[in-house]
């Protein structure tokens, strides 16, 4: 029963995770669009997404990202999944999420100091990644192809 209730709380805290880890490049965009289409930096539009980027990540993207982790670890200990090659390949996936979050948090911080070089087309592309991670991660676990 343990399992169950662990399981289901990994996946709320999942879904919770990547909804922001999906939402945050696409604010990216936005904002970088503004930010080439003319608005200042500094101005009302640039520091309202800041606002909503930094509530977004630390509120819910971060929280869910721990909550997943801890819980994650916790079904593979309780399932003894250690030794499984499936989820190997699946711990590798979720580094490069991590590596992505990481990067999400690097271009927020730069966008907060008005330090922001990318265009809204290299988020546009970033804003796959996460998509094709976790396409690539829930198949290793429900599928469990090796």
């Amino acid at each position: 029963m343990l399992y169950n209730w662990l399981l289901a709380l990994h996946i709320i805290a999942v879904i919770a995770w990547m909804a922001g880890m999906l939402y945050l490049p696409r604010l990216y965009v936005y904002h970088a669009q503004a930010l080439q289409k003319g608005a200042a930096k500094g101005s009302e539009l640039s520091e309202t997404f800041k606002v909503m980027e930094r509530r977004l990540l630390r509120a819910i993207i971060n929280p869910a990202m721990i909550a997943a982790w801890i819980l994650g670890l916790a079904l593979a200990w309780q399932g003894d999944h250690w030794r499984e090659g499936w989820f190997h390949g699946k711990l590798a996936l979720l580094l490069g999420m991590q590596l992505i979050h990481a990067a999400l948090a690097r271009w927020r911080r730069a966008f907060a100091n008005d330090a922001n070089i990318h265009s809204d087309r290299f988020y546009r592309f970033m804003n796959e990644v996460p998509t094709l991670l976790l396409i690539g991660i829930v198949i290793l676990a429900v599928v469990k192809p090796f």
